[in-house]
């Protein structure tokens, strides 16, 4: 029928189908009306939704029935997109609706402009009475029912779908429930305890979620947490910021947790929990480091540190789910405890050497009692101390200085361990933060390669040095040995053939390189043979020297000594002493003068067959460390002023400040330069002519090419 009306001849009656239809459905909405009335206030979402249910899917039924209508007549009549907006030849009837959308904009106009705010009365008190858990008068499904009515009957609009909903409903129930949230949060103050308080909160906000999943349109979710916060939550932000501080030094976990998941939905709110947990691990952490002594100050130091680290760790990733501000925060704790100078600034910082020892430790053979495995994992985690470290080029001087004590002295544990050491710190800072690591490496094997390629040279040449004889030549650019202080010394005639037939073997494979023979830092094995057993002993060049003068006689006065072998006073001093210690020689008085006899000890007995004196091993002296931190000065205005020339060549003309941060952003990879430092560097290659200012201006630079 109704495709016969659409198409009837000679004049289609669609229109008049159309708007008979449209009547129909205002008369049938009227008559509802007073249906749903009819039973009192009591009844009414009951029955309003009763109506609803039956009149929307009949509006569907409707709609496919009115199938050829909607399709030939009304769409086609309806503008285009492009009609729109480019102007339509024709003018056409764009009032009309499809039949299933007009079913539902009758609906709105007869039935919820006059109804709605009744309706909306009874839906918030059947609401109130769901939060004061007293049974409902009218049920559940009227009141979900009626509500997403509000939504449903704009359901066929492209924009604005839920206006309807959120003017007629949401806003009046969002403030009627933000009342109700002041007046809980009133009754909860009360309490004045900050834990009950925040947990009251959490559950509240869990119970409203779960009202308005029940009853609401999912839209309102978000928005009901919001009110919700922002009533309980960001209104008494001071009464709980009050207890902050006891949580966190308490460490009381659940607090926390429930502290962060309440603060970190309301804007900025969470700024004071953040820095107060800040301070307590900086205050920790000082306090781990703070009254440290005795022998063992680089282990405790990093230990204390890395429990310190891996506690706090821990405790952002289960209390603030790795909360990236809790996770800089520890970063910026660790980073001012790690740097820290103490006496109000004044002394240095103590970490990059103290870590350099603590690494030196691992890697050294004395490390007993230690696994492979063990050492390995406590070498990773040195790499944590490590990255927070400001002064890594004060780190890289001392890890260096003891590396190659280590190599030299032969008192690594394992090649593999250093390796990965090296490859670390290399991963850390990159290749040329520990170029100069590896080449000393480099050295170590190209030294062990030498040895066998002299070997073989004297065997060509028939020579017998008469002692095992073996060498290291170390590049001087690379190993940190200082200027070495060649201390004068006369060579024992035992190892002069040796000295003379290395330094020939070696002139003829490298010519123009000269040779340096660092003494003090070799070793030698003597065999004692004078004793009623045999021992061999380990001893450094000096004291070799001086017991190998006893070979012809069994006294010998300082003196004679000193003279023979043209030591200084402090050389002869610091290795007579340790023989005397050690009591291989035997002095008849306790200062050592010019006169004082030393004799061999003919009694001398020792359960180990094999020994080492190692007094002479010297301890790290004050000067050494200031040494090492005066080269560092050195190296870092070199670093400094060659960084300042690489930029002002690739500028050619940069101003004062934008130099400063290029510089400090290039450095800060090794070391955080002061400006105080960088404007000496600017200056002083000022003088040297490689940068000028420029003529117009003072706090401009131009590079002089």
């Amino acid at each position: 029928d109704v495709y016969s009306l659409c198409v009837a001849h000679p004049e289609p009656m669609a229109d008049r189908l159309y708007a008979e239809t449209k009547q129909y459905l205002i008369d049938h909405v009227a008559k509802l009306l007073i249906k749903v009335q009819e039973e009192g206030e009591q009844n009414l979402v009951k029955n309003y939704f009763l109506y609803w249910s039956q009149y929307s899917v009949g509006s569907q039924y409707l709609h496919s029935l009115y199938l050829y209508l909607n399709q030939q007549h009304i769409r086609i009549q309806k503008l285009s997109d492009a009609e729109i907006i480019y102007g339509s030849s024709e003018s056409s009837n764009g009032e009309q609706m499809e039949i299933g959308e007009l079913a539902l904009e009758v609906w709105q106009s007869g039935m919820i402009a006059p109804l709605g705010q009744r309706l909306v009365k009874l839906l918030l008190e059947a609401i109130d009475q769901d939060r004061a858990q007293q049974p409902l008068t009218i049920p559940i499904e009227a009141v979900r029912g009626t509500i997403l009515s509000f939504v449903e009957v704009q359901g066929y609009k492209k924009k604005g779908q839920l206006q309807l909903y959120q003017e007629l409903f949401e806003e009046p129930f969002l403030n009627a429930s933000g009342e109700n949230f002041k007046r809980d949060a009133a009754r909860l103050l009360q309490e004045k305890d900050v834990s009950l308080y925040m947990e009251k909160v959490k559950a509240k906000i869990e119970e409203e979620l779960f009202r308005a999943r029940r009853f609401l349109h999912s839209s309102s979710l978000s928005k009901v947490s919001h009110r919700c916060e922002t009533h309980m939550v960001a209104e008494h932000l001071q009464f709980l910021y009050s207890e902050c501080m006891n949580m966190v030094q308490g460490e009381r976990k659940k607090d926390l947790s429930n502290m962060y998941d309440l603060l970190k939905s309301v804007q900025n709110a969470m700024i004071v929990l953040v820095d107060t947990v800040l301070d307590h691990i900086k205050t920790q952490g000082l306090a781990a480091i703070g009254n440290l002594q005795g022998e063992n100050i680089h282990i405790n130091f990093v230990e204390n540190l890395l429990a310190v680290y891996k506690k706090y760790k821990q405790l952002i990733q289960e209390v603030f789910k790795s909360d990236q501000n809790f996770m800089g925060a520890l970063d910026k704790a660790c980073s001012s405890v790690i740097n820290h100078r103490p006496n109000q600034g004044r002394s240095p910082c103590r970490s990059p050497e103290l870590l350099a020892k603590y690494c030196d430790t691992l890697l050294k053979k004395s490390s007993k009692g230690i696994s492979e495995s063990e050492v390995d994992e406590k070498l990773a985690e040195s790499i944590t101390i490590f990255k927070y470290i400001d002064d890594k080029d004060v780190f890289q001087k001392f890890y260096s200085r003891m590396l190659a004590k280590r190599l030299i002295h032969q008192q690594t544990q394992s090649m593999d361990a250093e390796e990965a050491m090296i490859n670390r710190l290399k991963q850390a800072c990159g290749y040329e933060f520990t170029s100069k690591l590896h080449r000393m490496f480099t050295d170590m094997s190209v030294s062990s390669d030498l040895n066998n390629k002299f070997n073989i040279f004297l065997k060509q040449e028939n020579v017998e040095l008469g002692i095992n004889f073996s060498i290291y030549v170390l590049q001087a650019g690379a190993w940190p040995l200082g200027q070495a202080v060649v201390t004068p010394f006369a060579l024992p005639q035992q190892l002069e053939k040796s000295v003379q037939m290395f330094e020939k073997f070696y002139h003829n494979r490298f010519n123009g390189r000269k040779l340096t023979w660092l003494h003090h830092l070799c070793q030698a094995e003597l065999k004692l043979g004078y004793l009623k057993k045999p021992y061999v002993v380990t001893v450094q060049t000096f004291q070799m020297a001086v017991l190998l003068l006893f070979e012809n006689s069994n006294a010998l006065t300082c003196k004679e000594i000193i003279e023979t072998l043209q030591l200084n006073q402090e050389q002869f001093q610091r290795h007579a002493v340790s023989l005397i210690d050690s009591k291989l020689l035997l002095a008849d008085c306790e200062e050592l003068t010019p006169d004082t006899t030393l004799r061999l000890n003919m009694d001398y007995s020792n359960k180990r067959t094999k020994f080492r004196i190692t007094a002479a091993m010297q301890k790290e002296t004050p000067h050494e460390v200031e040494q090492t931190m005066n080269s560092v000065e050195e190296d870092r205005k070199m670093y400094l002023q060659a960084a300042i020339v690489r930029i002002m060549k690739s500028r050619k003309v940069l101003k004062h400040n934008l130099l400063i941060q290029e510089v400090y952003a290039q450095s800060k990879v090794s070391f955080a330069p002061s400006v105080q430092l960088i404007k000496k560097c600017i200056e002083s290659l000022i003088d040297k002519q490689y940068i000028e200012r420029t003529p117009h201006s003072s706090e401009e630079y131009s590079y002089v090419a």
